[in-house]
């Protein structure tokens, strides 16, 4: 029995030993057709070949050059054009303004301070008490309507600025926003366009203005419905308030022409563009690497902008203009989603380039991809050692591994571009699922058949016992 065991053994390690010995053959096979196919192309490159080979590099770097130029404005104006189009998200994005604390103390002030520069609340209080005086009253009564009427005009004043205060800060006032903003949707429009009848304004010197119209009016109604008589005394007041000032403003009408004419294909043209660097260029994956890298890098330096920007439009507009606090919502509620889809464009693009080095022929690469095969070998050997195997369909997806990644690609591609505007979340989710995908590819191909053999033990030999003479 031992003897059937110990040939067992010796069997085994015979076939591992043949097994590696064959694995070193086909390394060393390859490597020496990779060099002899070296050589030949060597021998049969012309001088035309090397100069062919730089117009190809120059062009990739062109077109890369060309496409990180124009990602930043791609980004841009599809925000922009989304905004513009999306109701829904048009109000997602302003609507909240409607609640915040610090923009709801500068409307209500801007808003008292307009009435009251078109109502003379003080001079309408001395005019009541002046009929009151012509009513021959004693001289008491007289005496006691001039204590009365500073504190009536000072009433007055405090009625409008509580009912204003009130309003703003009310329920009503956040869906009267909304509904405001659903309905003047083109407002915003106009704004840009320049329409001179828009809730918002900007002017040829880049002031960014808010009409109060709008708002008057609602408080106006709110006056009457308390039974207050001066609402009626409040006219029509076509007023603004200036909410910012810079030069830039004028540019982001220009950007917005841009946004409408190119927001929906501008970001496929860049996209097409990168493309065709990556593919034009000699090396493939080190053109992606070192693509993925600078878009990443110009979304970075366009997020610096945005933080450099909000830096100049608080410092522009507080506190001569409005508080800090506002000053800060505003620009965050104006940029929140275009900030967020930066972001995960930024995640993205590093993630592609840490794919791409992994393909790429750096030495440091090279190992990794190795460790990884060894590692990939071993867990598909040992599933094979224990009757766990793939068979023909995974020689098939062996063969076909290149498309099988690349479907992967496409498909992560798709469920991207579908998913705009991006959020890091879904980013991170397609990156996570579509690794789990080539996990499974590559567990699931099989590089080499791997055939067990069945050692059958041989029979033992039953010794008879000798004969006894």
């Amino acid at each position: 029995m031992s003897d059937a065991t110990n040939t067992d053994d010796d069997l085994r390690a015979r076939i591992a030993e043949l097994e590696a010995e064959n694995a070193r053959l086909r390394a060393d096979a390859a490597e020496t057709r990779d060099l002899s196919a070296d050589v030949a192309a060597a021998a049969s490159v012309s001088p035309e070949r090397p100069k062919r080979r730089r117009g190809r590099t120059v062009a990739a770097v062109v077109l890369v050059v060309i496409g990180l130029l124009l990602a930043p404005v791609a980004v841009i104006s599809a925000w922009a054009r989304a905004e513009l189009v999306d109701t829904d998200r048009f109000v997602a994005t302003f609507g909240p303004l409607a609640d915040d604390p610090d923009v709801q103390k500068f409307l209500a002030d801007e808003v008292t301070t307009a009435i009251e520069a078109q109502v003379d609340i003080p001079q309408l209080t001395s005019d009541v008490f002046d009929g009151i005086r012509t009513l021959d009253l004693p001289p008491r009564a007289e005496d006691a309507l001039g204590l009365l009427e500073a504190p009536a005009a000072q009433g007055l004043s405090a009625l409008l600025s509580s009912t204003v205060d009130g309003f703003i800060a009310s329920e009503a006032f956040a869906n009267v926003w909304d509904a405001a903003l659903r309905a003047s949707h083109t407002q915003f429009v106009a704004a840009l366009q320049g329409d001179p009848d828009a809730m918002l304004q900007i002017g040829g010197d880049g002031t960014l203005s808010i009409q109060l119209g709008p708002i008057i009016e609602a408080v106006k109604d709110r006056l009457s419905e308390q039974g207050v008589g001066f609402a009626a005394a409040i006219p029509v007041i076509e007023g603004s308030v200036q909410i910012a000032q810079a030069d830039s403003l004028v540019l982001v009408q220009t950007i917005y022409a841009l946004a409408v004419g190119v927001g929906t294909w501008l970001p496929l043209i860049t996209l097409l563009i990168l493309a065709a660097g990556v593919v034009v260029a000699k090396r493939r994956s080190v053109a992606l690497a070192w693509t993925a890298g600078g878009f990443a890098l110009v979304m970075l330096l366009t997020l610096a902008g945005f933080g450099t920007g909000r830096i100049f439009f608080v410092g522009a507009v507080s506190p001569t203009i409005m508080t800090r606090g506002a000053a800060e919502a505003i620009f965050g509620g104006l940029t929140e989603l275009m900030v967020s889809t930066i972001t995960a464009l930024t995640v993205l693009a590093i993630a592609l380039a840490i794919i791409a080095w992994l393909s790429g022929p750096w030495s440091a690469a090279r190992r990794v991809r190795g460790f990884s095969d060894d590692t990939f070998n071993a867990v598909r050997r040992s599933a094979a050692d224990h009757g766990i195997t793939t068979g023909r369909f995974g020689i098939g997806l062996h063969r076909w591994r290149i498309a099988a990644y690349a479907g992967i690609a496409v498909i992560a591609s798709l469920v991207l571009w579908f998913s705009r505007p991006l959020t890091v979340s879904a980013v991170a989710w397609t990156v996570v699922i579509a690794l789990l995908a080539v996990l499974v590819v590559e567990l699931v191909r099989r590089p080499d058949e791997v055939v067990l053999v069945e050692v059958e033990p041989e029979p033992e030999l039953e010794s008879e016992p000798l004969a006894s003479p």
